[in-house]
């Protein structure tokens, strides 16, 4: 498993890198679109949803967000307000779950909901910041230091780790972790933007990092309690050893629209 895992990341990692740096705007639009499709279908699956008579809810509440935000760009209010509206609608998912010991229990219509709202109004917001002003190095960044935090978080939860973080959730999280991730991204950020010879003041790089490591702590929190709702372990297969499309981007989806309003 753990070599599966390695060589599918450092398939992955080099791909995407190449995608975020090299596509036409437009392709990677598309491929934002084909995304969120995919990511629709991982949630119509896992919540078993996957029928025809669910195809209008998903239609509505995934499809339309996802399209027009894509190819009408920013909506004004509704371009924000809403999309942190379903964050803190996941967001209190994932304190419910918690909270009652297990996730299985809300599995209905209100979770395919959420899960729809959550892949449409929030998975386009990678093809925005990307195709901004200055966009490309923005997503790069994050993604790197998604993955400090991912990275910092299991290595000093594994070797240091204690106390429980959401054990109803992930029971392997622990808070000692989530500190380690945040040193970490604030760390990373401060030398990647001073190795890039960045105008920012060293409070505004901190602050940034900081963000984008409890962002991306809480969207794996959110993601976590998505697939504990429906009662399964992965969202899908289509990453060898990393399960689907939504398990490799939940710890990015918050940090990724945070990012583009940032830079506003």
């Amino acid at each position: 498993m753990l070599r599966a895992r390695l060589l599918t990341a450092a398939v992955l990692l080099p791909a995407v890198g190449a995608l975020v740096l090299f596509a036409p705007a437009w392709f990677f639009t598309i491929f934002n679109a084909v995304a969120g499709i995919w990511g629709l279908y991982e949630v119509a699956a896992m919540t078993g949803a996957l029928h025809w008579v669910a195809v209008p809810l998903f239609a509505v509440v995934g499809g339309v967000p996802l399209f027009g935000l894509l190819y009408g760009g920013d909506l004004g209010l509704v371009g924000w307000l809403v999309p942190v509206l379903v964050i803190l609608m996941m967001l209190g998912l994932a304190v419910r779950i918690e909270l009652a010991g297990g996730g299985e229990r809300f599995r209905g219509p209100r979770l395919v909901f959420m899960g729809a709202a959550y892949v449409g109004f929030l998975f386009p917001f990678f093809a925005l910041l990307r195709n901004a002003p200055g966009g490309i190095e923005m997503l790069l960044l994050v993604i790197l230091l998604v993955v400090v935090s991912d990275s910092g978080a299991y290595f000093v939860g594994r070797y240091l780790g204690r106390t429980k973080l959401a054990p109803s959730l992930s029971p392997h999280k622990t808070i000692e972790g989530a500190v380690g991730g945040l040193i970490a991204t604030i760390v990373g950020g401060w030398l990647l933007f001073k190795m890039k010879g960045g105008t920012w003041d060293t409070s505004r790089i901190l602050l940034f990092a900081a963000m984008i490591s409890i962002l991306a702590q809480l969207g794996d929190l959110a993601g976590s309690a998505l697939k504990r709702g429906a009662g399964v372990k992965d969202s899908g297969w289509i990453f060898p050893g990393h399960g689907g499309l939504l398990d490799r981007t939940c710890s990015l989806v918050f940090a990724v629209f945070f990012t583009y309003y940032w830079f506003r």
